[in-house]
């Protein structure tokens, strides 16, 4: 076999950690974060991602994947799964939280030659901090020097795997070579979570670099005529991954320090073509910083603005006594991410997973319900067995605009634009709808901020008492408050006898 990268083996016993790994582990082990705006947009991501991991227990497919392996099952001192009666090892737990939380595609996203969710991480901080919290407490084994992590040091965490994730998706497409996102989820977990169980700098090392050299997942489940429901739980399997290979380090597990960089075997040369990593950007806090939030719809994230777009062109339409069954053709003027992930014209919608990535589909269900909630992307919704829906998506054709595309990666813009026109059948062409950035980009922040609550509300409602919903929602307000609480005792906030 020969090396696709100019890389050179190293010399007879040097091989020394490849330097991508060394800056993860220096900048896990020696950063302060310092940024009260990362801090402050992490407390938002914190409780939004906990809220839609509760609404995602309404929908049975999430449900049926949790739980203990053999029913019944408690771990001593184990972790709470939220709206649940789940008691867990840390490494399931990790799954089962990771796989509500993303189950239905609907909070914080990052965009940029990579694409994914960062929140996924909190699957597998949360279920670590929580079992090391409640082992140290019992007075067990003393994990960590027997700490006790805080809501405010989940946040920290946050921060940093979050840096990790978004600082590598900069400027490297896995998707190119057909790898998941969640490789990314699973490298920045393994770091946090390597620190939080009290591993030193060199045993990080050795964990993030068996993270990169453990088997990789390849996107075909997110793509016709294979998308399906495990993009909806593939998540949870990277943090499940990321803590259970950070145990095996702290048990003297050994890492693999060439692991990107060795010739013919390394990362490099047998999953990214040959080419090293770029990056933008040094670790900081930056990608906290300018996530964006899911506020409006729970719709894959390019498709936000088009969906925005297509709610004000209802408003249009009705204002000259129009309605979507007088719609000839729409055109989504649009950047070349939209188009390579989630353009399905003509492609059949099979299930949940291709409507919930397909542009035109939810399009069109905003155009003709003006409406777009996760219930209808299921195979028995109104919307999903609409004939005008159906004859809507096939309408609709996405053009991309090289401009859109370049703002896209601009990191001063960072817009995910959609520009929509409709056609009505008496020849009539409407005024084209432009929308740049989505209700939740940093520059539609504040904006959005009051929404992001009233929908981690809206989310946790149906699974407690009023009174309780109301503390939740009080505390999650009262960051003084919430930073100094020890994280199992607001995870028993979320205890539930029975889920719903």
């Amino acid at each position: 076999m020969v090396s696709k990268s100019s890389t050179t083996p190293a010399a007879s016993g040097g091989n020394e950690f490849d330097k991508e790994i060394v800056d993860m582990a220096d900048y896990i082990h020696n950063y302060k974060i310092d940024s009260d705006l990362a801090i402050d947009t992490a407390r938002m991501v914190f409780l939004d991602t906990i809220g839609c991991g509760l609404k995602a227990l309404e929908f049975p497919q999430c449900r049926s994947l949790l739980g203990p392996v053999v029913p019944g099952t408690q771990v001593p001192n184990g972790t709470r799964v939220p709206g649940t009666p789940y008691v867990l090892d840390p490494v399931l737990g990790a799954f089962n939280i990771g796989a509500m939380i993303r189950w239905l595609d609907f909070n914080d996203c990052w965009l940029a030659a990579e694409w994914g969710h960062p929140s996924d991480n909190i699957g597998a901080i949360l279920s670590a901090a929580d079992y090391i919290n409640r082992t140290n407490s019992a007075g067990g084994e003393r994990i960590n020097g027997g700490k006790v992590f805080t809501v405010k040091d989940i946040l920290e965490g946050m921060v940093k795997a979050h840096e990790i994730q978004g600082c590598i998706a900069l400027e490297n497409s896995f998707n190119k070579v057909g790898l998941d996102h969640v490789v990314l989820v699973k490298v920045a977990s393994t770091a946090v979570v390597a620190q939080m169980f009290g591993l030193n700098e060199q045993q990080t090392r050795d964990a993030i670099s068996q993270a990169w050299v453990d088997g990789q997942s390849m996107r075909t489940y997110r793509h016709s005529p294979n998308a399906m429901s495990r993009k909806s739980w593939a998540a949870g399997d990277a943090c499940e991954r990321a803590v259970n290979l950070c145990l095996k380090v702290m048990r003297g597990e050994q890492g693999v320090p060439s692991v990107l960089s060795t010739p013919v075997w390394g990362f490099y040369d047998v999953n990214f073509g040959g080419k090293k990593f770029e990056f933008q950007r040094p670790y900081g806090s930056y990608v906290m910083e300018n996530v964006l939030f899911k506020v409006s719809y729970p719709a894959e994230f390019h498709s936000q603005t088009a969906i925005e777009a297509a709610q004000r062109l209802n408003k249009q339409l009705k204002e000259m006594g129009k309605g979507p069954e007088d719609i000839e053709a729409i055109t989504n003027r649009t950047h070349e991410a939209c188009i390579r992930i989630i353009d399905k014209q003509f492609k059949p919608m099979a299930n949940y997973a291709d409507r919930d990535h397909c542009v035109q589909y939810m399009c069109a269900v905003m155009l003709v319900f003006n409406r777009l909630e996760a219930s209808d992307y299921t195979d028995d919704s109104e919307a999903a067995n609409s004939p005008l829906v159906e004859s809507l998506r096939q309408s609709m054709k996405c053009v991309e605009d090289p401009q859109f595309t370049r703002d896209y990666h601009d990191p001063e813009k960072r817009y995910i634009a959609n520009a929509l026109t409709i056609k009505l059948k008496d020849g009539t062409l409407l005024q084209e709808e432009v929308v740049d950035s989505p209700l939740g980009h940093r520059l539609r922040r504040d904006e959005a901020k009051p929404e992001i609550l009233a929908k981690y509300k809206r989310h946790i409602g149906p699974h407690f008492a009023e009174e309780h919903v109301k503390k939740l929602v009080d505390l999650g307000n009262d960051p003084e408050t919430l930073y100094e609480m020890p994280v199992h005792e607001y995870m028993d906030l979320y205890v539930k006898d029975k889920i719903l």
